[in-house]
Parts: structure tokens; sequence; C-alpha cells
């Protein structure tokens, strides 16, 4: 049995039969098939409510990585606050209603801000609605949206007729009005580019932006100038015009940004909440009240979350610490607080004897010109770590990342670079040491819309596979049957306790997935 063990996760590498849309089985991958025809493999489910999803919903990075390292599901925030907002609890939220009474008191603006469309990876429609209902009920008389556009996990071109439903029950229920509009590549950056954010913050509290009169006019103008819904410029939105000064951030007012997803909403939320803060020169407001509907990050205060995080322990890496093993983290910095925050169970700061590599995310936003992305340092660093730790997990991001922005051949490219570093991985490996592969949701290997024919870039409810490399279990007989071709036998949340028993340790009793070794020795 191992002793070490290597975790990768192909980040948006599903499992399908090969077809024109598959840029996975399109791509040239001479180490993956030689795995797969060589040692055990088999298909995991991911997405769902095998993932803490409702029914029917495709997995993400957030829920597949808190699946992969905590070793069991974990019911998520999206059906958490639906669930509220059905029986009623969600309107006698103390944090809400402190929000309320502020507005109340100050005669002020409450403003809403988030990714507003059919995905349900980093925000959700219901909880938007369910925002405007509160507001409503609370007779709240200034309420403002701040649409973020989205066209990575939705459609490309959705945003105009998705914003025109969205503003229609706005209007006809007297909701509130929608007062700005930008692309996610601005307003949800993650990737360090300050200026991206200095835009977002300029537009939603000095107003820097196209002055239009109709947000849906506005964004259907740019996609006739080849704009799509992630690069939506800056647009203020009032229909007389003018500008009003209740419709932007301002002293008294209060904000909730309503994104479920923390890595992406961080930077936005450290302008107005950090403390230590260097990238620009911000306002200095009195009295703003900003709050978040979950926690982004431990240093924003409690009393200014909606919904607090759950509390998960005994998760893989905090078994590998107590157990005196050392431990190795390594993303580049797309995926990083996938590898480190969400796989340890939504605690940001490492367990002793575990360390982290962040490799710098290069060519951010078109990765299409650089499909290699950190691939290659990131295995670099493997090969340097190998000799060092017992467990390292790391993620490959190419596959995902390059789905998003639907530029087929860059995918190909990203996905036979990711070949070629498992084909390094593979060389540099001990005899000690086996190596787990898989995926935590799928995305590229499902890139066209089965029914509209229309590339697609949004996440799929696809199994994601599942390889076990290590001379102790290798296939007595070569294998020539596809994988998508075998049934599903599995979760993500077993992959946790599959790697503590190559490692030769106890599988804590919190841990709800099992281990996956009986299935695929057999």
């Amino acid at each position: 049995m191992a002793k070490k063990v290597i975790l990768i996760i192909l980040d948006g590498w599903g499992v399908a039969k090969p077809s024109s849309g598959n840029a996975i089985t399109s791509a040239k991958t001479p180490n993956i098939s030689a795995i797969e025809a060589k040692y055990p493999s088999l298909q995991i489910q991911a997405s769902g409510r095998t993932v803490g999803l409702p029914w029917g919903n495709e997995g993400n990075s957030e829920v597949g990585h808190l699946a992969l390292g905590s070793g069991r599901i974990i019911f998520h925030y999206l059906p958490r606050i639906v669930n509220s907002i059905q029986d009623g609890s969600f309107f006698e939220n103390q944090t809400l209603k402190r929000i309320s009474s502020h507005v109340k008191k100050n005669d002020s603006s409450i403003h809403f801000m988030g990714l507003a469309s059919s995905g349900s990876v980093h925000s959700y429609i219901d909880h938007v609605y369910g925002l405007l209902e509160f507001a409503k009920r609370e007779s709240i008389e200034k309420v403002y949206l701040h649409i973020f556009t989205d066209g990575k996990d939705s459609p490309p071109n959705e945003a105009a007729k998705f914003v025109y439903n969205l503003d229609h029950k706005l209007k006809t229920q007297n909701l509130g009005k929608i007062s700005t509009v930008i692309g996610r590549i601005y307003s949800m950056d993650r990737s360090g580019d300050w200026g991206a954010t200095q835009k977002t913050y300029d537009l939603l509290v000095n107003g820097r932006g196209t002055l239009v009169r109709d947000a849906v006019s506005y964004i259907k103008l740019s996609y006739e100038n080849g704009i799509t819904d992630p690069y939506i410029e800056p647009a203020v939105v009032n229909e007389d015009g003018k500008i009003e000064k209740s419709q932007l951030i301002s002293d008294n007012d209060a904000v909730i940004f309503f994104n479920f997803r923390e890595d992406s909403a961080r930077q936005l939320t450290k302008v107005f909440l950090g403390h230590d803060f260097p990238y620009f020169e911000r306002k200095s407001f009195n009295n703003l009240l900003f709050t978040t509907l979950v926690k982004y990050e431990d240093y924003i205060p409690e009393s200014n979350v909606i919904f607090t995080p759950p509390d998960i322990s005994n998760t893989i890496s905090e078994v590998i610490s107590n157990s005196g093993k050392k431990q190795v983290h390594i993303a580049e910095t797309e995926k990083y607080a996938h590898a480190t925050y969400f796989f340890n169970g939504m605690r940001e700061k490492p367990f002793p004897g575990e360390e982290r590599v962040l490799i710098p995310s290069f060519g951010a936003p078109h990765y299409e010109k650089y499909p290699e992305m950190g691939a290659i340092k990131i295995t670099d660093e493997i090969v340097r770590c190998i000799p060092n730790f017992d467990f390292i997990l790391v993620n490959f991001a190419n596959a995902d990342m390059l789905s998003h922005l639907g530029h087929f051949n860059a995918i190909i490219k990203g996905v036979e670079v990711i070949d070629e570093c498992i084909g390094r991985i593979l060389k540099a490996r001990d005899e000690s040491t086996a190596i787990l592969i898989t995926s935590d949701h799928g995305n590229a290997e499902q890139m066209i819309d089965a029914h509209t024919g229309i590339t697609k870039t949004e996440h799929s409810l696809n199994p994601v596979p599942v390889y076990l490399i290590h001379k102790d279990f290798a296939l007595k007989k070569t294998r020539y049957k596809s994988l998508y071709t075998e049934d599903i036998k599995g979760l993500l949340s077993d992959v946790a306790p599959t790697c503590l028993e190559l490692m030769g340790l106890d599988i804590p009793d919190k841990m709800t997935g099992q281990s996956l070794l009986p299935v695929m020795i057999n």
C-alpha cells in the first residue's frame, strides 16, 4: 500500500462520449490514455444533490472542492438560502432587520449588487427576489440593483433577455430600479487585477460609466459591437437621463453583496471593508453599512454577514495534519481559493504541517491566448515537492477556465498541456507514492449545447473521472474499453476517504464518503 499520495484535480474535466463538442476527447492525451489502459479508473458523480446542490444543478469548483476535501456532502448556501425564503425565516434574519433599521433611520438607499443570470455558481436569482421582497415588506422606498452580467456560467449573450425579465418584474411589482450594469470580468476579478476592481468601484460609488436610459438596450448595443456578457462596459442606468445621488453608494446607505461564492467577491468587498488597502484611492464613507450574503473572508465581522458558514471539521487536510504528516497545496491564482479555503472546509488558515504554493495566473482575462496558463510552473513545483511531502494537492485550472471562454482550439491546447504535465509527474514520482487524478465538475467535455448547437461555456452535469496510479494496483490486462461506457460508482465525497486509506490513516466518522479502493481494485 502507498504511504504518500498526490491528488490531482483537473478542474472542469468531465467524462462524456467523443463528439465534435468534446474538447477532451478531441485532444491528444497519450498519458491519460495510457493510464486508462493500465490502471483502475471509474466515474463519480459531481453535480446536484451529491455535492449539496438542488437536483439537476451543475457542479462547480466551490462545492466540488468542498466535497473532495471534506469527504461528505455539505448542504450548500444555495438551497439553504432558498429554504429559508420558502419557510419565511429569511425575512426575520437579524442582519437583514438591522439593515432595514439602518436605512429607515437615515432615510437612505439600499443597494443590492451581484451577479444576475440563470447560472447558480456564484449567485441565484431567487435570492435576489427574496431580498427585493424583504425590502418591499419592510417598506424601504429607495431600492437599487447593481447588476453584474455573467456569460461564463450562463450563455454569453443571455443578459439582454434576463435583464429584461428582471426589469419587467421590478417595474410591475414596484420592487426597485436597476442602477448600474457591468460585466463580471471587472466586477468579480479574483486574479489580482485591481484595475478591473477599481473600474467597478468607480461605477458603483462615483457613477463613472456610460449614462444610459435603458439597461437592456445598452446590453443589446454591446452585442452589436461584439461585446458579450462577461465584458459589458460599466454603465449607469437612469430613464430620465441624469444620475441621481441616491442610486450610487453614498454615506448612510446600506449595501448587500448577494453573491454566495466567496473567491470572486473578495476583491470588491475588500475595497469597502478592508483596513489596509494600498491598491487605489477610495472614498471615506460616513455611516455606510456594507454587508454580504455569506462570509467571504475571516476579517468580515459576523454582524455584517447574513448567512454564516457551517462548521466543517475533520477534513482530509486536518486528519493529515493531526497525524504529523506534511502536505502542500499547489494551484494558480484562479483556483487557489479552491485548493486551500474550500478544500480545507472553508478554513482560511493552513493546518500545522500544511504549506501552500501560489502560482500567479498569467494572461487574465484572455487565457485563450495563453492556454498553458500556470500548468508548467505548477508541475515544476510538484516535481520539487515530491520528495518532501506525504500529501500533495494540485489543481490544474486550464480545462475549466478556457471552457468558460468558449475557444475550442485553445481548450484542446490546454488539455494537451495538462496531459504533458501529467507525464512529467508520472516520471518524477517514487514507488511509495500513489497518484489519484480526478476533477471537481464537468465542462470541457461538453462545449456545444445539444439542443441549440451553440457554443456552451457553463459547467455540465456529467460525471468526472478517477484514475488510481500505483504499481500495486496495475491492471493485469490492458483495458480497451473507454471510461464513458462504464457505470457511475461513486461521489466526489468518496475521494478523501480513498486518499486516507492509501496513506494508512483512519477515516473519521464525520466523513460520510466511502473509500473507492474496494470498487477500483475489484
